[in-house]
């Protein structure tokens, strides 16, 4: 846009809204960083505070925009069409070359589609949140219904990462949230606040953001004990690391309404005009995808591993913030888009018939064939007594 000042407004419809493309490429670019520093949690307080920090939210917010922008009506032949470009073949393809590249390094070829690598759990979840979505909104209460699925999912162990069931149920609440927020037209009411109540509310968030790292940092012995780490994952039932007690899914659920909290103060916080990397929101998956081979070597190779000196985090987070940038290039885009939005249009028929009569073309909702009304009966001439009959 030519006019800063024009994104302050509510812009139509169709058009893209800067905050949440700010909002995209900051949230992914977090989580980029949170995978980049995994490895030095182990030996650093430092770098197990921040990463605490930042999984106390970034995942959910993550999941929460996704969410924000979810259909929830019945799914035409659109949504579903892209469903598969977008979603399943996507998975299809990297879980393949996942396998390829586990086989390569000397590892066993084992092509195990239930079993998603590393951060492809995301696609199986977001598949599965979709297709739900439409399910829970016709509920009361839809938000509190996903908590309850949540927190109950924590307790039975046989709910497990195949087909990354445990983190679909255990992050559903921040999927619904981010629904949630778009009924309350949070962006419409946000972007007309005057600058002064925008201030008010900025502060607010700031001030929550730091007590949570204060928090962090005053009890981290505590935190590192009681596996902290664990509950912000959301891939594990409570019983497997160690809280087979009823009270456990009462963590979760604590962790989840702060979750929520973090959540929107961190859109308080996003800027709301066009920036430097607004551009970069409409690249979040080539990020996503594309980002965990490029820090595969570092996290296989023992590089960081054991103590390292205080200045490699930073510069992890530095190089986290730089990979984000590069892989939200347009030529990254062009070059790699087969693989992560592939067309796939000789896979979907021009036209299917079923035999109910309903008709589905591409692009348009499901059509029903109205039933012909049948002709109208004209009474048989009476038969004269000596015809044949």
């Amino acid at each position: 846009m030519t006019n800063p000042r024009a994104t302050e407004t509510p812009p139509a419809p169709e058009q893209r809204v800067p905050l949440w493309d700010n909002a995209r490429w900051i949230a992914i670019t977090l989580v980029v960083v949170g995978h980049a520093i995994l490895k030095l949690i182990s030996e650093s307080d430092v770098a197990y505070e921040f990463y605490l920090f930042v999984y106390a939210f970034h995942v959910p917010l993550f999941v929460a925009v996704s969410g924000y922008f979810a259909r929830s009506g019945p799914l035409g032949t659109r949504q579903l069409h892209r469903l598969v470009t977008d979603i399943v073949l996507p998975y299809l393809i990297f879980e393949t070359i996942w396998t390829v590249v586990r086989w390569l390094l000397g590892g066993e070829f084992r092509l195990d589609y239930s079993t998603p690598s590393w951060t492809l759990w995301f696609l199986i979840a977001i598949l599965v949140w979709r297709l739900a979505l439409p399910f829970l909104v016709l509920l009361r209460h839809p938000v509190m219904i996903s908590m309850i699925i949540s927190v109950g999912a924590g307790y039975f162990a046989s709910i497990d990462s195949t087909f990354a069931l445990s983190r679909t149920l255990g992050l559903l609440p921040f999927f619904v949230f981010g629904w949630q927020l778009r009924q309350w037209k949070i962006t419409d009411r946000w972007l007309g606040l005057h600058a002064s109540a925008v201030g008010i509310w900025r502060i607010g968030a700031i001030t929550l953001f730091t007590a949570l790292l204060g928090v962090i940092v005053a009890n981290i012995d505590s935190l590192r004990e009681a596996q902290v780490r664990q509950f912000l994952l959301y891939n594990e039932a409570y019983p497997t690391f160690g809280y087979d007690q009823l009270w456990a899914g009462g963590i979760r659920l604590g962790l989840m309404l702060l979750a929520f909290a973090l959540i929107v103060a961190f859109l308080l916080l996003i800027p709301r005009r066009r920036t430097w990397f607004t551009t970069f929101g409409a690249a979040t998956m080539y990020i996503y995808l594309l980002h965990s081979f490029v820090l595969f070597p570092l996290r296989e190779t023992g590089v960081l591993g054991g103590p390292q000196p205080g200045w490699v985090l930073p510069a992890m987070i530095v190089f986290s913030v730089l990979i984000s940038i590069a892989l939200s290039q347009r030529v990254v885009r062009t070059v790699f888009h087969p693989l992560v939005e592939p067309r796939a249009r000789w896979l979907f028929r021009k036209e299917a018939r079923t035999d109910t009569g309903t008709i589905v073309l591409p692009h348009l909702e499901p059509i029903v064939e109205p039933t012909p009304e049948p002709p109208p009966v004209t009474p048989p001439a009476a038969t004269p007594p000596d015809a044949p009959r």
